[in-house]
């Protein structure tokens, strides 16, 4: 008997992701690689170009989030995908940076269109007790693409004598296979309620302001986001360190099977446990990665800190998702997501700046952005375990 949380619009938006990320982390470990070595560009382009690509994802989420709340869900989901798969043309076709920075952002803000419509359609098709484990599961199939992804790009280039622009004009074809299978995605009329609590189809959602305690838990992750580069800058420092770009890969096999593995876990547990201390053990896993790669040498120590690292996102991303669904109504959970998720993105585009501008200025290349953000993530956990009654919310 299939559980009662096992929707089927979790089961066909867990496929979408899958598919979906499969083509983008078959993409992304060769763009520090594309980036540096292809095209020559230093380091701060790739900070610049990622941060923007998070950004342009921070500004459609809160947009499409709210309109979202408003309309149908699904045609944001479906274009969504759908710019993500002309994102990843663009930079497969690029021969300077300029063109990969817009085919990120068109990329990114095709996630950004998809993101929070597609949570908010993940969280009605469930119970509000079983939102950890179903976020749980999405991020599991979402993680297990990046497991796919990178075996594929490892393959490519095995077959292709490590071309890499060829390798990458093979995402395009797992980006359209996503966006297709959207189209199975069912959405429920929604209603709200007149003064007498009779049912009336919804045409346009009252504004009413998000609750203080939503943007309490906001604020607090989107404050610890700041610390959390984007991950093309460890896999930059794993290829610095002297490993080859199957290696590379390869370390960014094993941080995503780690982040399949403790996804649903991690979010069945928000669900009987405090979250923020859940999400706490997340950040603990964070900042002994972050610490481990800055101070590690060539050794196999790197891959034992790329599994250590895929514990952050097991323990945060479903998690928060989930935990921030809990603190707004069905009406407003689009607008909310929305909110949430494009602060983190600016908060990420702060993060690619200041950490790829060190990384190029200062002394030993990514040794203090890693060592200070290892720093600063190991106090954000200590902050969550230890006072977690005083971050609102279930």
């Amino acid at each position: 008997m299939r559980r009662a949380w096992l929707t089927r619009n979790l089961v066909v938006l867990t496929l979408v992701s899958l598919t979906q990320d499969a083509a983008s982390e078959l993409l992304y470990p060769l763009l520090p690689l594309f980036i540096t070595g292809v095209l020559a560009a230093p380091p701060v382009v790739l900070g610049v170009v990622e941060g923007a690509a998070e950004a342009a994802a921070g500004v459609s989420k809160y947009v499409a989030g709210r309109w979202s709340d408003t309309r149908s869900r699904r045609p944001f989901v479906t274009t969504g995908y759908g710019l993500a798969a002309l994102g990843k043309v663009l930079v497969a076709a690029s021969y300077a940076w300029p063109m990969v920075l817009v085919g990120r952002v068109v990329d990114r803000l095709g996630k950004g269109v998809r993101a929070a419509p597609r949570d908010a359609l993940i969280a009605s098709s469930v119970r509000r007790e079983d939102y950890g484990r179903a976020f749980g599961f999405h991020r599991m199939g979402d993680s297990f693409g990046a497991v796919i992804g990178p075996l594929v790009a490892l393959a490519g280039l095995a077959l292709l004598d490590g071309d890499i622009r060829s390798v990458m004009w093979w995402a395009v074809v797992p980006a359209v296979l996503s966006t297709l299978l959207t189209l199975f995605v069912r959405e429920k009329k929604r209603v709200t309620h007149d003064d007498d609590g009779v049912p009336i189809p919804r045409v346009v959602v009252p504004r009413s302001p998000l609750p203080p305690e939503f943007w309490r838990v906001a604020t607090v992750l989107v404050g610890i986001a700041v610390v959390n580069f984007p991950d093309a800058l460890l896999l930059l420092r794993v290829s610095e360190l002297g490993f080859s770009t199957t290696e590379v890969v390869l370390a960014y096999v094993v941080y995503n099977l780690v982040y399949t593995l403790g996804s649903y876990p991690a979010g069945a547990w928000s669900d009987r446990l405090p979250r923020p201390a859940v999400y706490g053990v997340g950040m603990l896993a964070f900042a002994a990665a972050y610490a481990g790669l800055a101070l590690v040498g060539h050794s196999g120590w790197v891959f034992v800190l790329m599994a250590v690292y895929g514990l952050f996102p097991a323990f945060t991303d479903g998690v928060g998702k989930a935990w921030v669904s809990t603190l707004v109504p069905d009406e407003h959970r689009g607008r909310a997501q929305g909110v949430f998720q494009s602060l983190s993105n600016g908060a990420v585009f702060v993060a690619g700046l200041w950490a790829g501008l060190t990384w190029t200025l200062g002394p030993g290349g990514g040794v203090v952005p890693l060592l200070v953000s290892g720093v600063l993530g190991l106090l954000a956990a200590l902050a969550l375990v230890i006072g977690r009654h005083r971050v609102t919310g279930p």
